[in-house]
């Protein structure tokens, strides 16, 4: 499985901010509300960062060395791929709540109300806490390199649990 790349995830943000934008613009010009997550959405994204963190928890565990059981190949290979998905739902929310954001911006002028300004703002904030958490578990779910001397296998990065 290849490791996460801060290009790939920064193209994800942008593409869905440029989305975002566009179909915010034309819900609003066309009387439609904003087509953005509730913040009860926080909560959702609340309970996944908590069992994203609580699954890499046991394989950073198990990877430090406290290997008084084994460690399941199935749980740290499914950890992995949560962390991954955590990293862009992550991109993918804050981008497309970032272009809203921008299309806010602009109304702001003629509006009276900020509540889908700061709303925004706020699943920002929940989608880079996704993409941070997405990395730190990826990274919680990488062996270390195996040290076989110069030249050896053990020279390259380090694999996945």
């Amino acid at each position: 499985m290849r490791a996460l790349r801060l290009r790939r995830l920064a193209l994800v943000g942008l593409l869905a901010g440029i989305v975002g934008w566009l179909v915010n613009w034309a819900a609003t010009r066309g009387g439609y509300g904003t087509p953005a997550l509730p913040l009860t959405s926080l909560a959702t994204t609340a309970l996944i960062l908590g069992m994203t963190l609580f699954f890499g928890r046991k394989v950073l565990r198990w990877r430090n060395g406290r290997r008084d059981r084994a460690l399941d190949p199935l749980l740290a290979t499914r950890t992995l791929v949560l962390a991954q998905a955590c990293a862009y739902a992550g991109a993918l929310s804050s981008g497309w709540h970032a272009g809203i954001l921008v299309d806010q911006l602009m109304l702001l002028p003629v509006r009276a109300s900020t509540g889908p300004a700061w709303g925004s703002v706020a699943l920002i904030a929940g989608g880079i806490l996704l993409v941070v958490v997405g990395l730190v578990v990826e990274n919680f779910c990488r062996l270390p390199p195996e040290d076989d001397g110069p030249g050896g296998p053990g020279t390259t990065e380090g694999e996945y649990a």
